[in-house]
């Protein structure tokens, strides 16, 4: 007794919990970052680089469609319910979904580790046109398959511990799998390089492992100081189906699965393309898509998640016309705020490329290729927060069916358009992100007309205007922020010169134009007289506060 109530005294309060929270996830996203770039020094976007982006793809995609995605999203409402009769049936449900999961995670890497090279070959099969890259990437793959058993069971750690009301855990345990992968990369690989016996591009893949060790790890010592213990519950692991509650965590995976399974189908085809569209490509995309992550995570996740608990009140109390206005609000604010972002990023994309990569062996024909993705992904950025925002409202209503068959019917799109590009049209390699944003976009267009059928207050003239008038600033941004940069290039030698001048002159370019830009922004929203630029910019330094 006294044990559980010194646990939850020192449990942080909600506010202190998101603010550590908050703290957490900021330091990931830049331990991110300094992740890619640490591997974008030491690889740049060469064969070797391919073949680690494909191999841990495999493994990764699996991670996301069982682990962090279906059985979270079954386990944790049943888990809390568990809890709220008592801790000990609690645990007794998580070692039962342990032991479930552990053995089929399991028994699907050994399969994967045996057959990954015919899983490399029917993934990446032009990679067999270079010598030795098809076969690096089946090792890397064999190597990184451990990853999955470690992060799905991490990943249901972390939704006990957040039932439990813990979350700095489980939200820092990310940056310690960041600080592994860049100890590895910095320290292995000059080693590897030197003994010329193991490819430097493993040291990324012992990355990889021990991070995921470390993920579970951290958040297995939380659970334990809790009082949980695999030695109690030995019965449960020898019978965990008989447990109540695990059938039916294992029964809610199973639509939860085939809801996202459109989406891991469509970075699986995406993948396939980008492996035939030339050597480099995989990365090239890689980096672009991993820059997108950061707009995407800030902004469009956060109007998600501020927006789902207002609507789902409205829903609670019967009041569809308020639900309607909430998010009609919601999708003004994010065109607010992700119109001029993808602007910026489609103006500015080549110095922000080379301010953040270029150094080491990546080079400026990398930048170049990388910048041309990033262009064609930003036209998609408001497409894909509209549809961050969209979604969970459609789940709140209980009509899971639409978005899940509308993904699927944009996967078929995305599909078809790749085969247009490059096999009919022969576009390059970029081809595959501005199909990635057209099938973004027309998901959102869909999905907002869709669920105006419930919510008639959502698609209004009020709607339109704000959409027009964010385009038209957001044209004025990106068209000021290409002039600046024109003028600006003549300038360049001179800093080139100097010790350190390209990093200076980057630095200029990108810190001088996204202060003007954020001018424009303010300034042309009061003149046009644009409501929710107002409250956009005060959402974005409630967001930054919340991340210092």
């Amino acid at each position: 007794m006294s044990k559980s109530s010194n646990s939850k005294s020192e449990r942080p309060s909600v506010a202190r919990a998101a603010g550590r929270m908050g703290l957490a996830t900021l330091c990931s996203r830049v331990l991110g970052l300094v992740r890619e770039q640490v591997f974008a020094f030491l690889f740049g976007a060469s064969n070797a680089a391919d073949a680690f982006n494909i191999a841990f793809r495999i493994p990764n995609l699996l991670r996301d469609l069982f682990a962090e995605g279906a059985m979270s999203a079954a386990f944790i409402p049943n888990f809390t319910k568990a809890l709220a009769e008592s801790r000990a049936a609690a645990f007794r449900l998580l070692a039962g979904v342990l032991s479930v999961l552990f053995v089929l995670v399991t028994l699907v890497s050994i399969v994967g580790i045996a057959f990954s090279p015919e899983l490399v070959r029917l993934y990446a099969s032009s990679f067999s046109e270079v010598p030795g890259k098809l076969e690096l990437t089946a090792g890397l793959t064999q190597l990184m398959f451990p990853f999955f058993p470690m992060i799905a069971v991490a990943a249901v750690l972390m939704g006990a511990l957040n039932a439990l009301g813990y979350f700095f855990v489980p939200a820092f345990a990310p940056v310690l799998f960041n600080v592994a992968s860049i100890v590895c990369g910095l320290l292995l690989a000059p080693w590897f390089a030197r003994t010329n016996y193991i490819p430097p591009i493993y040291s990324m893949a012992i990355g990889v492992l021990l991070g995921g060790f470390l993920q579970f790890y951290v958040q297995w010592r939380q659970l334990k100081k809790e009082g949980f213990s695999l030695a109690r519950e030995l019965d449960v692991l020898f019978k965990p189906l008989q447990v109540p509650g695990v059938k039916k965590v294992l029964w809610l995976v199973v639509p939860g699965t085939v809801g996202l399974a459109a989406t891991q189908l469509g970075i699986l085809i995406n993948s396939i393309y980008a492996t035939g569209a030339g050597t480099s490509a995989v990365s090239w995309l890689n980096y672009a898509f991993r820059l997108m992550q950061f707009p995407i995570g800030i902004f469009g996740v956060s109007l998600a998640a501020a927006t789902l608990p207002q609507v789902a009140r409205k829903l609670a109390a019967h009041d569809r016309l308020g639900a309607g206005q909430e998010l009609n609000a919601s999708l003004r604010m994010s065109f607010a705020v992700n119109g001029p972002a993808a602007a910026g990023l489609m103006a500015l994309g080549l110095p922000i490329i080379q301010l953040l990569f270029e150094h080491g062996k990546f080079q400026y024909v990398d930048s170049q290729a990388t910048a041309q993705a990033v262009f064609w992904y930003a036209a998609g950025l408001p497409g894909y927060s509209v549809v961050k925002v969209v979604v969970p409202t459609f789940y709140a209503l209980g009509v899971t069916q639409i978005p899940v068959a509308v993904s699927f019917l944009m996967v078929a799109l995305n599909a078809g358009l790749n085969h247009l590009f490059l096999e009919v049209l022969h576009y390059p390699f970029w081809s595959l992100a501005l199909a990635t944003s057209i099938s973004a976009t027309l998901n959102a267009v869909i999905l907002v007309i869709l669920l105006s059928r419930f919510l008639p207050q959502i698609l209004n003239l009020r709607l339109l205007k704000a959409v027009f008038l964010h385009a038209v600033v957001s044209l004025v941004i990106a068209g000021l922020i290409g002039l600046f940069l024109r003028t600006a290039a003549p300038l360049e030698p001179i800093f080139v010169s100097l010790q350190g001048g390209k990093i200076l002159f980057w630095g200029l370019e990108v810190g001088f134009s996204i202060f003007v830009a954020a001018l424009l922004w303010i300034g042309l929203g009061r003149m046009l007289k644009i409501e929710e630029n107002e409250k956009a910019f005060e959402f974005v330094k409630k967001r930054l506060r919340r991340s210092k």
